[in-house]
């Protein structure tokens, strides 16, 4: 086996099929493909079945965010093309937002958005490394991306949102408004698969992770030590730390409904123990992480080279997870966030 520090990024590279990229959400939700990778050989599932693979006792965790409409489209008083995608909301009106334009803005200036519906004033530069661009809104951001707003498709998504990706790019149990790309591996969730895993004993708890779009950032080095990790914030209420604990006092397993709820417990757990909170975390998991929290991972297929596939060669072993992406570019499995979905236990350390 190679040894963990050794990996580098060509290491989480694969060639995929650009027709297995999926455009558009499976007509159910609970009707995706799911991948049971919990044995040493791949099976074929369908989502719904999900309930059957857990037990009694078991807890699922959720992440509850709310995908915002986060993608404004606009001008500049010149006339030049802006794009915005607002990555987080700040006191005062204020955001943060990647900008799309021929010339950056310059602090003074104003933007107009939504075919001139509201002005906003550019303050300056923020983020990390000043990535971002500061801008004050003339009212409550939140109501006005409601209002002007597009839903914040991927990039690998090539059509423009419409009416069902407002429904469909969102979870049934999203609560709380921050994210600008959903927990993916939520989407797979219905009414009837949840009143399944009721049914079935298996419990449930919330976190809240809200994605940004630091989520796509590549990785540009071959030298993994060298990428710096975006932030994203992150709640685990008390509820949930007591949940997990009375989980394992029967001998329950934790299960995470996607990376970025296993991302949340895992940087609320980096101590060792557990603890409750709202902060900020840039963990960067890849193989030799050592995991205190997850024993069960539901995630989509995730790009090659990317970070998330790094964490779920962590979780589930490297050469593991090579041979069930082999097998589903094999078996035609859809990928990303609209795509299937796969179910994994921790390797052991």
């Amino acid at each position: 086996m190679k040894p963990l520090t050794s990996y580098s990024l060509s290491d989480f590279d694969f060639h995929l099929p650009p027709e297995l990229v999926a455009q558009h959400p499976a007509a159910e939700r609970s009707a995706s493909r799911l991948l049971d990778g919990t044995g040493a050989l791949p099976v074929d599932r369908i989502f719904r079945e999900l309930p059957a693979l857990l037990q009694p006792g078991d807890l699922l965790v959720f992440n509850d965010t709310q995908v915002i409409k986060a993608r404004l489209f606009g001008e500049k008083p010149t006339g030049g093309a802006v794009e915005a995608l607002v990555e987080r909301i700040l006191p005062g009106h204020e955001v943060l937002a990647h900008l799309r334009a021929s010339k950056s803005p310059k602090p003074g200036g104003t933007l107009l958005f939504a075919n001139g519906a509201f002005e906003a004033e550019v303050l300056g530069r923020g983020g990390a490394d000043d990535a971002l661009f500061h801008l004050r809104f003339p009212a409550d951001p939140l109501a006005l991306l409601q209002a002007h707003g597009h839903v914040p498709l991927p990039p690998y998504i090539t059509h423009a949102d419409a009416a069902a990706d407002i429904e469909r790019y969102q979870t049934v149990f999203a609560e709380r408004p921050g994210a600008v790309a959903a927990p993916t591996a939520s989407l797979h969730f219905d009414a009837g698969v949840l009143a399944a895993l009721r049914a079935r004993g298996v419990g449930s708890a919330r976190v809240t992770l809200h994605v940004g779009a630091g989520t796509f950032q590549p990785v540009r080095s071959e030298n993994l030590d060298e990428h710096k990790m975006h932030s994203e914030w992150f709640e685990v209420r008390e509820d949930t730390v007591a949940a997990i604990a009375a989980t394992r006092a029967r001998g329950g397993r934790v299960v995470a409904a996607g990376t970025t709820t296993l991302r949340a417990l895992e940087s609320a757990a980096l101590g060792g123990t557990l603890q409750a909170g709202a902060r900020e975390t840039t963990l960067f998991i890849r193989p030799g992480f050592e995991f205190h929290v997850v024993d069960r991972l539901i995630t989509n297929f995730h790009l090659p080279r990317s970070t998330l596939l790094m964490l779920v060669s962590a979780f589930a072993g490297h050469e593991h997870v090579r041979a069930l992406y082999r097998h589903a570019i094999e078996a035609r499995y859809r990928f990303f966030s609209y795509g299937d979905a796969m179910l994994l236990a921790r390797a052991a350390n």
